[in-house]
């Protein structure tokens, strides 16, 4: 059993119509991984809550008109103006077959760490999630990094020190176990750089010589004379 539950409608209105069932709040949903795609529609207010909390990751027990099925986050489709939630996808899944999920990497004690409370170094991070495979009661809500022994400004976090859950595995064999996920960086450093850069003499062109050796407005004399 999930821990998230989410109550949807068999829909038949699709197209120019679906307009009017977003006006009534209601937000019209595919589910995937029968022999046909369910039509589906859920009230919006509940549907962003656990899309919120589930995220790509969760598994969702949903019910359609009666039906169960567990099932997780697809995709979601945002509406770029108004940047509200316009369409889901879901996919079915049995809770014995391993799925696929991406799921947020999140660092932890980094403030405990020598580079931050010594050094005042600051933390990049530059893999934000990844996907992992698992059965569904093992998916993980996220994939933590531990960041409390970082201590020199070339020191760094990879993919090879995420400690994975039992019953978890990176669906992408091939990435590279040495890719960088989170790096230091010098605050105080960069800031007096931005400063150095900032105070360096401007050139004027007067100062820059010509061609021919003559400064800019020597060389337009001698054009205008010839």
């Amino acid at each position: 059993m999930a821990e998230y539950k989410l109550s949807l409608k068999e829909r038949e209105i699709t197209g120019k119509k679906l307009k009017e069932l977003r006006a009534t709040g209601l937000i019209p949903s595919v589910v995937y991984g029968g022999k046909e795609p369910v039509l589906t529609s859920s009230e919006y207010v509940e549907t962003e809550k656990v899309l919120v909390k589930a995220g790509y990751h969760s598994p969702v027990d949903l019910d359609i008109d009666g039906k169960k099925k567990m099932a997780i986050v697809k995709d979601v489709h945002i509406d770029p103006v108004s940047r509200k939630i316009i369409n889901v996808e879901f996919q079915a899944i049995s809770a014995k077959e391993v799925v696929e999920a991406t799921t947020p990497v999140v660092i932890v004690g980094f403030e405990e760490s020598e580079a931050s409370k010594i050094y005042h170094f600051a933390l990049t991070q530059s893999i934000e999630e990844l996907d992992v495979k698992a059965k569904p009661a093992d998916l993980p809500d996220e994939l933590t990094l531990d960041a409390s022994k970082l201590k020199e400004i070339d020191d760094k976090l990879t993919i090879s020190d995420i400690k994975l859950p039992e019953g978890v595995v990176l669906a992408d064999k091939e990435l590279d176990p040495e890719q960088v996920v989170a790096s230091l960086y010098d605050p105080a450093a960069e800031a007096e750089k931005r400063e150095a850069q900032s105070e360096e003499p401007e050139v004027e062109a007067a100062d820059v010589p010509a061609d021919n050796g003559s400064k800019p407005e020597e060389a337009a004399a001698e054009e205008k004379a010839e």
